[in-house]
């Protein structure tokens, strides 16, 4: 079996709560920064502190201390408190009991596929949106090869046996199997070979607005 090395270690601990509230700070002093059209030099001048110091305080590599938050404040037309709001921020979780998804009507419903929505996050830091659904198709379903959307999708095959086309070809899903492509392009089942047929299917695209 082949074996990817991906960059990202999902088992590596965040750095201590401290450390995230430097990161916080700077990363909210960067965009008021930013948002009011000031270099860090134009800053630097406005508060006193050298660039150095700065440029340590926004990337989160230094503490910065009250009497340097309220020059910033100062500088930056914005009240203290205004550098805390990432670190305070909510953090969602949504737990869906067996049974309990909630079915809701998507562009596959009219061919008769069964959507049950796993949860749902709003607005959030990770700049993208997840959907997760538990997916039916059984005796009564159509088979629907056009669903276009954009982001990118998986699928993973709990029972059945169906053909999935995206773009010009076809791939046969048994349980275990699991399908991963660029939603842009025309997919969907083109032929359901044993019914009933369930999938997880997760799609992903940018976060908007």
């Amino acid at each position: 079996m082949n074996v990817t090395r991906l960059n990202q270690d999902p088992h590596k601990l965040r750095e201590g709560r401290e450390k995230n509230l430097e990161v916080a700070i700077g990363r909210e002093v960067r965009d008021l920064r930013k948002a009011r059209g000031m270099t860090v030099a134009d800053l630097a001048g406005a508060t006193g502190l050298s660039v150095g110091m700065l440029s340590k305080i926004e990337n989160g590599v230094t503490s910065a201390s009250l009497t340097t938050l309220q020059a910033l404040s100062t500088a930056l037309s914005a009240p203290v408190t205004a550098f805390f709001r990432r670190f305070e921020e909510a953090r969602e979780a949504v737990h869906i009991r067996a049974g309990e998804a909630v079915e809701i009507e998507r562009a596959g419903t009219r061919a008769g596929h069964h959507y049950n929505l796993l949860g749902h996050l709003g607005g959030n830091n990770s700049g993208v949106v997840m959907e997760p659904y538990l997916i039916l198709l059984s005796k009564d379903s159509d088979t629907f090869e056009t669903f276009q959307h954009d982001g990118v999708e998986l699928i993973y095959m709990l029972e059945g046996e169906v053909s999935y086309r995206h773009g010009d070809q076809s791939f046969h899903l048994r349980p275990g199997d699991s399908l991963f492509f660029d939603a842009d392009a025309p997919h969907g089942p083109d032929e359901l070979i044993k019914l009933p047929i369930r999938f997880v299917c997760v799609i992903s695209y940018p976060q908007r607005g």
